[in-house]
């Protein structure tokens, strides 16, 4: 297999993301939009709609995700940022927050059907964890699914698997879901400062 390259995604790779995130086997529709919509944008942009907002975002410059190339062929897809740029997290019980330490957030892995089982995915982890810590990141958070516990639906591997992360350096912080834990990886030589511990809400302790 020809070597994986990966790199922000910039105005220049408009066309090699569009050409991987509607392709067959991809979650039609999403656009990787899901994590930063509110509920309404969710019922109101899916599909086209969508696709609109993560080509501004990629065309303004605001990099909100890195593409793998493969032989100059788009191959794979992450979306990392920080945590606050995806308003979906806040809203689920599987992904809120742990403690008030910023992170950043991984929340999409998506590798083209042909080319699974090729190292893509680890090659994403690696590069979305380097530029993170290039824009300052000191912790970056997952929400995987457990994949000791069984196998794991392609149409939901997108959240990243608990073995693949935790490979390269991710422990798991929380669990609020038999197959979903919260996991984080830290900077190297970094000492990521103590967490203050978050006091959940009522609303949230139902």
């Amino acid at each position: 297999m020809d070597e994986i390259a990966v790199r922000p995604a910039a105005a220049d790779d408009w066309c090699s993301v569009e050409k991987l995130l509607d392709a067959r086997g991809s979650v039609n529709g999403c656009w990787c939009m899901f994590f930063r919509q509110t509920p309404q944008e969710r019922r109101t942009e899916w599909g086209d709609g969508n696709r609109r907002a993560l080509a501004a975002l990629v065309r303004s410059g605001a990099r909100p995700g890195l593409v793998a190339y493969r032989s100059d062929t788009p191959v794979g897809w992450v979306s990392v940022a920080p945590r606050e740029e995806y308003s979906r997290l806040d809203r689920s019980p599987l992904s809120k927050r742990v403690d008030e330490r910023p992170v950043w957030s991984l929340v999409c892995i998506y590798v083209a059907r042909e080319h699974r089982g090729t190292g893509v995915s680890r090659e994403l982890v690696r590069a979305a964890l380097e530029f993170a810590v290039q824009q300052g990141a000191d912790t970056v958070e997952a929400y995987p699914v457990d994949d000791t516990m069984g196998q794991v639906p392609a149409d939901a591997a997108y959240h990243g698997l608990v073995t693949l992360l935790r490979s390269e350096g991710f422990d798991e912080v929380a669990r609020r879901s038999p197959k979903r834990p919260v996991m984080r990886w830290h900077r190297p030589g970094g000492r990521p400062v103590p967490a203050r511990r978050r006091t959940a809400t009522p609303a949230e302790e139902k």
